[in-house]
């Protein structure tokens, strides 16, 4: 990987789009994910969208569902930012509600949606996992680590997580490996596998989405431009863009 992505000094800086509503941020975010990824599809005969848990990305994907005809699935690989190391059947798993709300719903290749492995596919440990799903990704990525995905949609949490990478925790300075096994996890469950900065750094274009007073805070901090050790969500940069797309809510705290 890169020096400038390992640092995070490369990137596009951030800019802010502020919406109504939790509802109006849904379906702008899903127009806004169509067309990113159609143009993709337009410019290089594929798309690489990168998705995580919450609340409100699963509104966001619940909204993409009816806007299936303006995109071809068939073109779109679908990757996970962080997952919960837990059984497949869980319900704590991140593409349960992803495949209900948007995957089961639209008509995606299944050779090119690439959940992360669950805890009884067959691996040791988590390590082995997400080494297997860093080989996946390498894979794709034309002799890269990562694909440069074109779109990552990520949440942040009320202490500015992202994905798994939490404040203080080991896995906010791994550098050297596209997917980590997080143990520990301030929020269970405990162990999880996730993107690390340098994978999600590689994105052509990064967009936090936040919605509600309780990420207010949050979010201020990381458009400040926070230590990414401290406030993890300060941390990813697209190369091309990143996007805070918040309702009023979660804009609370940002100076006018």
């Amino acid at each position: 990987m890169s020096d400038d992505a390992t640092t995070g000094a490369a990137g596009a800086a951030p800019e802010v789009v502020v919406q109504p509503s939790a509802d109006e941020l849904a379906q702008s975010t899903a127009d806004r994910t169509t067309a990113a990824l159609a143009a993709a599809i337009t410019a290089r005969g594929v798309a690489h969208l990168v998705v995580t848990g919450g609340g409100i990305l699963e509104q966001v994907l619940a909204a993409l569902a009816p806007r299936a005809e303006a995109l071809d699935w068939s073109a779109v690989h679908v990757w996970w930012g962080d997952e919960r190391w837990v059984p497949a059947d869980s319900e704590d798993r991140n593409d349960r509600p992803a495949r209900a709300k948007l995957f089961d719903r639209v008509p995606v290749d299944p050779a090119k949606l690439h959940p992360m492995p669950a805890a009884d596919a067959g691996f040791d440990d988590a390590e082995a996992a997400a080494q297997a799903y860093a080989a996946a990704l390498a894979e794709a990525a034309d002799g890269a680590d990562t694909p440069a995905f074109d779109v990552v949609l990520l949440g942040i949490g009320p202490d500015g997580h992202c994905a798994s990478l939490f404040p203080g925790h080991p896995g906010t300075a791994v550098l050297d490996r596209s997917v980590i096994a997080v143990h520990d996890s301030p929020k269970p469950p405990p162990d999880r596998l996730s993107l690390t900065f340098p994978a999600l750094d590689a994105a052509r274009e990064i967009w936090f989405v936040a919605s509600g007073s309780g990420k207010a805070e949050a979010v201020a901090r990381a458009v400040a431009g926070a230590d990414r050790t401290e406030v993890p969500s300060a941390g990813p940069r697209g190369r091309e863009r990143t996007l805070w797309l918040v309702d009023e809510d979660a804009a609370a705290g940002l100076e006018s």
